[in-house]
């Protein structure tokens, strides 16, 4: 726990760049001995003021916070130091020295993980494309890795859930920030199905300088990424795609209309060479087929027709639950006041909690102190003494009124 404790310190220190942050790793050999350095030993280093000072406030509370904020909402770290952390991160000189992450934990360099990138404000021609390539890459055993943002993320993310594989979510901020909200549906699926991963603690705003930071990440991780539309001009699609090519992965882009605004971007990075031409998820197969026959088979052939017939199913975001009247009292059974006592604190609190109005898991773990498995064990309690209801969409809401104290 030490280690990762000093790690995270390091990750915390205003004015130091995630360059800045590996350099002092490597400069120190530990976290541990960067930690305990004194301001003398950060002097001759190329820092600023702001850097330094902040490299000798030694504090570990905000530490401890995120920690704790870790284990209530169920989310796992993976530090560079780990054995399961990616060779393909540690390639960059800017790796995040820990990630964050929800649901599935992937061994990322025996994937055939492929990002997919592209405009917010896409044309049906992109989400069809984005969804079919997504598909396609799903259905032969290889990873798609997207952003979680309106438009060709989100048209890639459902492909490849409906292809039948996981999928992997990289998020600017914390894995429990849904952003946009209107995607929360979505988010939910890649996590139980897939992962959701950041290198920001909970609770990080998605603040817009850091997506392309982000991007380093996602084209990381990967072997190679597809840019499926994207304006003739700086964007955050061609940030990826340059970052890709820094980084010495593959580029592959869709071609669209010769004065489609939203192809601008792809036409050119094929016209320059530096980007693959690709309209199938086939193209893109190909180029690791040889090295990957282990992960890589040959699903039966589905034509276009069909593949769109697939994505049309994808199901529409449920609608927001509409608000429920208050109970009153005398709506609800009572049940004798002895119960109640003899409940455990934590069931006592999340009991008065859904007294109120419902809330599914998720909200109670945010609400209270309380970690998620202790939520999930203190759910299943309470509805196993008939003192809660399920309800659509997973939440729960009293099923009992308990006798007024005499």
């Amino acid at each position: 726990m030490a280690g990762i404790q000093y790690l995270l310190w390091i990750t915390t220190r205003r004015g130091l760049t995630h360059r800045g942050q590996v350099e002092l790793l490597e400069q120190f050999g530990s976290a541990e001995r960067v930690y305990f350095a004194q301001r003398e030993e950060f002097d001759p280093l190329p820092l600023n003021g702001e850097a330094k000072r902040s490299l000798c406030d030694k504090s570990l509370d905000s530490v401890q916070r995120i920690l704790e904020n870790c284990d209530r909402l169920g989310i796992f770290l993976l530090s560079c130091q780990d054995g399961a952390y990616p060779e393909r991160l540690l390639q960059l000189a800017d790796y995040p020295l820990v990630l964050y992450g929800k649901g599935r934990l992937f061994r990322f360099d025996e994937e055939v993980a492929v990002a997919m990138v592209g405009a917010r404000r896409c044309t049906p021609y992109g989400v069809k494309m984005a969804g079919r390539i997504a598909l396609g890459l799903s259905r032969a055993g290889a990873l798609v890795v997207s952003g979680l943002a309106q438009g060709i993320d989100a048209a890639s993310l459902k492909g490849a859930l409906q292809g039948g594989g996981p999928a992997v979510s990289v998020l600017a901020s914390g894995v429990d920030v849904v952003y946009p909200p209107g995607n929360a549906w979505l988010y939910e699926d890649v996590a139980a199905r897939g992962a959701i991963l950041s290198e920001n603690p909970p609770g990080t705003p998605p603040n817009g300088w850091r997506f392309p930071q982000r991007n380093r990440i996602l084209s990381g991780l990967c072997l190679g990424v597809v840019a499926v539309e994207a304006a003739d001009g700086p964007c955050g699609t061609l940030i990826t795609a340059h970052a890709a090519l820094d980084q010495g992965r593959d580029v592959f882009a869709v071609p669209g209309l010769a004065d489609a605004p939203m192809s601008g971007g792809t036409n050119r990075l094929i016209a320059q060479g530096e980007a693959k031409l690709v309209r199938t998820a086939g193209d893109i197969l190909c180029e690791y087929q040889g090295r990957f026959p282990h992960k890589l088979c040959r699903p039966q052939a589905m034509s276009a027709e069909e593949a769109d017939q697939r994505l049309d199913a994808v199901p529409t975001p449920p609608p927001e639950p509409q608000p429920e009247e208050k109970q009153t009292g005398q709506e609800l059974p009572l049940a004798p006041r002895g119960a109640l006592e003899q409940m455990g604190e934590e069931q006592r609190e999340i009991f008065f909690l859904l007294s109120e109005k419902p809330l599914s898991a998720d909200d109670i773990v945010g609400r209270t102190e309380i970690p998620a498995r202790r939520v999930n064990t203190a759910l299943t309690l309470l509805q196993a003494g008939g003192y809660l209801k399920e309800l659509p969409g997973r939440r729960f809401a009293a099923a009992v009124r308990f006798e007024e104290q005499g």
